[in-house]
């Protein structure tokens, strides 16, 4: 029942990363689309807006997951490392 649990929060992580990464690309093609806007409230214009959200959103989506992966990493490697220390008790 555990192993359902992991297997299942990994393919929930697997869709968040690929919707975030969605988010990112479709934020970054609104402020390309709207550059006259941004540059009037913000004094950005729209391609340096659309670059820092692709560059920006790109870092923390990678860090994001990687996180996520690592958690799921290390409960692999400790679940592998008790089976070989079970077998070698036997």
């Amino acid at each position: 029942m555990r192993d359902f649990f992991i297997k299942s929060l990994e393919v929930v992580i697997n869709v968040i990363v690929v919707i975030a990464a969605i988010g990112i690309i479709v934020a970054a093609g609104i402020a390309f689309a709207n550059g006259d806007a941004a540059a009037v409230q913000y004094g950005v214009g729209g391609v340096a807006a659309g670059l820092m959200i692709l560059i920006g959103g790109g870092i923390y989506l990678t860090i994001m997951a990687g996180f996520m992966y690592l958690g799921i990493g290390i409960y692999q490697n400790t679940k592998r490392t008790a089976e070989l220390l079970e077998q070698r008790a036997m």
